[in-house]
């Protein structure tokens, strides 16, 4: 009797191709592949050699090697919901903001109707953290010792007066940092601005943020709603 030697090659074959799919299957591709896989195992069974039996080994291995295809497609299964459930969440939230305003990245003040906000992430706490204010041609117009600061978010708030009391115009200001600790100038300050949501985006990246003045931001750079 001639040992049925290619029934255990196909069977692996098959398993093979299922686990290395382009893809995860879907529910009635899994099906149909279990289907074979049984049939090709029972035909493997009774077509065995008496002399060379199939170790149990062998059928054990392949099992596991079906259970794994199946976990497999299982498991991405529930990470596709999961994230569709993800982004659902997060584009809620994003549409909850709308018309608020929020601290995202940047170095700019937006001076209107006598006032700008801004507001920085110290790494550590300072003994002195001061602020200066230039106007677009680059010239300083205010400068202010904001005082010892915890480590965390420091928002500020500028009334649009220059250093000499008066009325600064209206528009696009840039202000830079400088915090002391243990005398020593410190680094790592990250520079944040304020602006207020006008509508919301969702796209392949997730929700986006569309912001007055700052335009496109994603809803994980903000670090605080106002």
């Amino acid at each position: 009797m001639t040992p049925v030697a290619s029934a255990t090659s196909t069977n692996n074959a098959a398993v093979t191709a299922a686990g290395s799919s382009s893809g995860p299957l879907d529910s009635q591709g899994l099906e149909a592949t279990q289907d074979r896989f049984l049939k090709l195992l029972v035909a493997q069974i009774r077509n065995q050699d008496p002399l060379n039996p199939l170790q149990n080994s062998e059928v054990t291995s392949q099992l596991a090697q079906l259970s794994t295809v199946t976990g497999i497609n299982k498991l991405s299964e529930l990470v596709g919901g999961l994230s569709a459930s993800f982004a659902q969440a997060q584009s809620l939230q994003a549409a909850s903001i709308i018309g608020r305003g929020v601290i995202v990245p940047g170095k700019t003040l937006d001076l209107a109707q006598g006032s700008a906000i801004a507001a920085v992430d110290l790494p550590r706490a300072v003994e002195q953290l001061s602020l200066t204010i230039r106007n677009a041609a680059g010239a300083s117009v205010y400068t202010a010792n904001l005082g010892p600061q915890n480590s965390g978010l420091v928002k500020f708030e500028w009334d649009g007066k220059d250093d000499n009391g008066n009325a600064a115009t209206p528009g696009k200001y840039t202000y830079e940092v400088q915090g002391i600790a243990a005398g020593q100038r410190i680094s790592g300050i990250e520079q944040l601005t304020y602006g207020r949501v006008n509508s919301v985006t969702l796209g392949a990246q997730g929700a986006q943020l569309n912001v007055d003045g700052l335009g496109a931001i994603q809803l994980s750079q903000v670090k605080q709603i106002v």
